[in-house]
């Protein structure tokens, strides 16, 4: 902020409620009376025509009467107004006044007046213009090199320029490429129009060339081809400025200093006539209007510039000379001569206040303050530097990427599940089975902490279920009052959902206008989607659970469905979800063991879960803090397998169903191309059976649009079957293992990276990909190989795999090294040092595959020889080192049959997929062990002294060898 302020000369408020803009200021000696004293002419959008004459307002005693010449109210708003030469055959000033939609040029004169009251002036239309279209804004000058007069130019909204000789229309042109108007100039030194396009470019048109091109009347829309024969408009010469332009200036001083300046919104631009950059300020403030004014230097422009923070700049070229304070953020600035003072000057704001005022300073009588001396205390500074050191310590310690929430929201939720079902039911689906669906009423109170205007609530839960109503709009509530709406949950499919929760969001604006949302969760009951049943004795999937506590009675646990329990020990209990499936829980008498068995893995997921979480609470109400529940195994992967083959068929189905739909709907609009040709044909032919084959395609397409239906249907079940089926493999994991939450939140996270599928993405490579990751990160078996994994950036994208068989052995190895004592941990990367050979080593772009599994569970390396790098020997003991290399480490060194061999076998084991790979690292080791080859026959020859006959010997029946093997 600048130290000193504009003097103010003189000021008017002008109006109440008008609106005031960039066009709506000019100046100039309007009336005509030879003294050259400028007026000051101000229009609003209101319509609001005033002249007025300024006077030092320490001097006049009449105030604003005493300075207004002239008050006209118009019917249309005012966008601009001029002041020039607008009439033939006359030398004298008129004003122009651009309306929406028409032009209107006045002249203004004075009568003297034979009393105290003053001169009179009047407004007198000399001629106007009905435009045809909505105006934007206009431009004047001697169009053409014609001197003695001005004409005018006008743009209208949608791009076309109206050309106006006095009182008469020369002719329209529409600009190219035009979307939204931009401001006009017109440059008199080389006869050519200034804007700027929404391309955000600087775009120069000569006169000249508006005049030859396309007549804008024979072209009414500018999209459109030519007609008739005028030439293309092309822009003269253009700059790419990349921002919006707020206005465009090209003062005449003199021939010596003769430029174009572009005001935008981040950047002031200086341009010679040819387009080419003078000199460019990049500014740091949001300008709001500017005005360049002559220099009495040479060779230099002064720059008026104001800004949104009240300031007033002036600039010398790009040298900030001066700076001074305004009462409000200008919209327009003239520079004008009156008779007490030239120079002054005139600025406008939005709100019609109009100031005339100079540079200056005032006087300050402040005086600054003594600061007494005080000497530092160093034991208080040392314990301030010692709590900001704790306080950076514990920002740096959180790695949340989200910001921390107020301690007060604006708004709370609470969430309430009524413990009985709706009676009657609200379910779409009335029965499954001849077992009716039942439905739950949920209650969400939302309370106001704060004025809070209109929200909205959304309900999303779990497919298959479903709700009654999912969005909620709430009405503006005031502090302290709250809202409460209700709505029914159901299950409204064939089979049980994975997961029984719920969630509420509630989406609103702060009072000061920042978006805000409000989370809440809830958990539906397990007797929504069951009821009791008998046990089953005989089941294909088991699972025992181990505690360390006395069995419980199950009635107990489970009160809604003891009631028609058949086991009143407490032993047994049967749930048989509404899809058909039954669950048995049956209770150890003698030892502390639960087993859950029934015919469908996946089912099992929910009454395990709902065991678990019930043995916690019961035991916590006991009072028993040690209670510990585990696992024993085998973990049962088999199982999950089935999930995860079906869920895979099913998206290679869809793949199928697709391909399919696209070959025959491409053979159905050939077929329509065919009979349209035929039928369009002036000559009737036969066609050729053409019809029976389009009725078969059809319905072709029809089968398969329907097969595909049902696929996608059979996918989304099955896909939630296999997110069942992934939580219970989970918690047994966490059971096993003893992980802990957060490590358990990372295997969740791996093994379940989606929460639906889609085309472009799907459940196996997200999950394989997420796997490898792990693998190759905290659980890799050395610390080499985990750095060396993250050092390798990118990968390969994403898609459906030819098969499950990979993302099966990646989650049995990822079970066998969590098995092994491996820990789930994301700050491990962070703590592992990447050498400086793997840094130069590793590529990136690729993701290195994880090393497939042998049959004793060992991995094989593929790249461990593309990491060992060994010093090269010197010349006087490589040849002792090559045999020794030759003996130890044939494989980092391997000869040219040896590697056709390994070639030849790894072709046959890999996949085609990796063919090419093994093919590339082969085709490696063959060159450098011909390039070793030959070094070693150079030595040889070279004769080196030191090296003993017997171990050339030794080396030469080595070499003999593989030459052997050749042929």
């Amino acid at each position: 902020m600048s130290l000193f302020k504009a003097r103010d000369w003189w000021s008017a408020a002008l109006g109440e409620g008008e609106e005031f803009d960039q066009g709506c200021l000019c100046v100039g000696d309007v009336d005509n009376s030879g003294s050259g004293h400028d007026k000051v002419v101000v229009g609003s959008y209101m319509g609001m025509l005033r002249i007025f004459s300024p006077h030092n307002s320490k001097s006049s005693e009449g105030g604003l009467a005493d300075v207004q010449l002239l008050e006209v109210q118009f019917q249309n708003a005012i966008i601009q107004v001029e002041v020039g030469k607008f009439v033939s055959c006359s030398e004298l000033l008129h004003l122009a006044v651009l309306h929406p939609r028409k032009l209107s040029v006045y002249s203004v004169s004075g009568t003297a007046g034979n009393v105290e009251h003053g001169d009179q002036y009047q407004l007198k239309l000399v001629y106007e213009h009905n435009l045809q279209r909505t105006a934007c804004n206009m431009t004047y000058g001697t169009f053409g090199g014609v001197t003695g007069h001005h004409s005018l130019c006008i743009q209208s909204m949608d791009g076309m320029l109206m050309f106006f000789e006095q009182d008469s229309y020369s002719f329209g042109r529409f600009l190219p490429g035009f979307l939204l108007p931009g401001p006009l100039v017109y440059n008199p030194r080389t006869d050519t129009f200034l804007t700027v396009s929404s391309a955000r470019q600087l775009e120069c048109y000569k006169y000249e060339t508006l005049a030859v091109a396309t007549d804008a009347e024979s072209r009414q829309d500018p999209d459109l081809p030519l007609k008739t024969g005028g030439k293309r408009l092309m822009p003269d010469w253009s700059l790419v400025l990349g921002e919006h332009a707020l206005d465009i200036s090209v003062p005449f001083f003199s021939h010596s200093s003769f430029h174009i300046f572009v005001l935008g919104e981040r950047n002031l631009y200086c341009l010679r006539d040819n387009g080419q950059i003078r000199l460019m300020k990049k500014l740091e403030f949001n300008p709001s209007c500017f005005l360049p004014y002559t220099s009495v230097t040479d060779g230099t422009t002064n720059l008026l510039l104001g800004n949104h923070t009240n300031m007033l700049l002036v600039y010398q070229d790009v040298t900030l000379k001066w700076a001074a304070q305004l009462p409000f953020v200008p919209v327009a600035l003239r520079v004008a001569n009156f008779p007490e003072l030239k120079g002054v000057v005139v600025s406008l704001s939005s709100d019609g206040h109009l100031l005339c005022s100079y540079m200056g300073t005032d006087p300050s009588f402040f005086s600054t303050p003594k600061v007494d001396a005080r000497e530092a205390d160093y034991e208080q500074v040392d314990a301030e530097m010692k709590k900001l050191q704790k306080f950076i310590r514990e920002a740096s310690r959180t790695q949340d990427i989200l910001p921390k929430t107020d301690a007060e929201e604006d708004m709370s939720v609470k969430v309430s599940v009524f413990p009985n079902m709706d009676s009657p039911s609200h379910a779409l689906i009335q029965d499954i089975d001849g077992l009716s669906v039942p439905s739950v009423t949920v209650e969400v109170k939302v309370k106001a902490t704060r004025v809070v205007q209109a929200s909205k609530m959304t309900v999303t839960v779990q497919p298959p279920l479903a709700v009654t109503q999912d969005q909620f709009l709430l009405e503006p509530m005031g502090v302290g009052s709250s809202r409460v709406v209700a709505f029914s949950a159901f299950l409204n499919g064939h089979y049980p959902p994975a997961d029984l929760t719920g969630d509420i969001s509630v989406s609103y604006s702060s009072p000061t206008g920042v978006p805000r949302v409000l989370q809440s969760r809830f958990s539906l009951p397990l007797a929504l989607v069951c009821v009791q049943s008998s046990p089953a004795k005989t089941t294909k999937f088991k699972i025992t659970v181990d505690t360390n506590q006395p069995p419980v009675d199950l009635n107990s646990i489970f009160k809604e469905f003891s009631a028609q329990s058949e086991d009143k020990d407490g032993n047994s209990l049967a749930f048989q979800f509404l899809s058909g499936a039954v669950v048995t829980v049956l209770a150890s008498k003698t030892s502390q063991r639960y087993r859950i068995q029934s015919d469908s893995f996946e089912n099992m997921w929910l009454v395990v879960k709902e065991l678990v979480q019930r043995f916690d609470q019961h035991f916590s109400k006991l009072g028993i803090k040690d209670f510990k529940k585990s696992f024993s195994g085998p973990m049962p992967l088999q199982e999950y397998f089935l999930a995860v083959d079906h869920h895979f068929q099913l998206r290679v189905s869809a793949q199928q169903y697709q391909d399919l739909l696209s070959e025959r709907a491409i053979q159905f609009r050939a077929i329509q191309r065919r009979l349209l040709t035929r039928f369009k044909d002036k000559t009737p032919a036969p066609l050729q059976n053409l019809d029976t084959l389009l009725d078969a395609t059809y319905s072709q397409v029809i089968s398969l649009a329907e097969a595909a239906e049902e696929n996608q249907a059979l996918l989304q079940e099955a896909f939630v079957q296999l997110r069942s089926s992934t939580h219970l493999l989970v918690l047994l994991l966490s059971l096993w293992q003893n992980l802990t939450p957060d490590q358990t939140s990372i295997l969740e996270a791996t093994l379940l990276p989606l929460l639906q599928d889609t085309p472009q993405l799907g459940w196996e490579e997200s999950c394989d990909a997420a796997v490898s990751h792990l693998l190759r990160s905290c659980l890799s078996r050395s610390p080499k190989d985990q750095a060396t994994s993250l050092a390798q950036t990118g990968g390969p994208v994403l898609g459906l795999p030819r098969d499950t068989v990979r993302l099966k052995k990646h989650i049995t190895l990822l079970c066998d090294r969590i098995a092994k004592g491996g820990r789930l941990t994301l700050a491990s990367e962070a703590n592992v040092q990447v050498p400086a050979q793997v840094q130069n080593l590793a590529a990136p772009g690729g993701v290195e595959p994880i090393a497939e599994i042998s049959g004793d569970g060992e991995e094989f390396p593929q790249e461990a020889t593309k990491f060992l790098k060994k010093k090269q020997p010197s010349k006087k003991v490589k040849k002792e080192k090559g045999e020794k290399e030759a003996v130890k480490e044939p494989s980092v060194v391997p000869d040219p049959p040896q590697s056709v061999k390994k070639e030849k076998s790894s072709k046959e084991k890999e996949s085609k997929k990796e063919s090419s790979s093994s093919s590339s690292s082969s085709k490696e080791k063959k060159e450098s062990s011909s390039k070793e080859k030959r070094e070693k026959d150079k030595d040889k020859e070279s004769g080196d002294k030191k090296v003993s006959r017997k171990s050339s010997v030794k080396v030469k029946e080595k070499k003999k060898e593989p030459e052997a093997v050749d042929d």
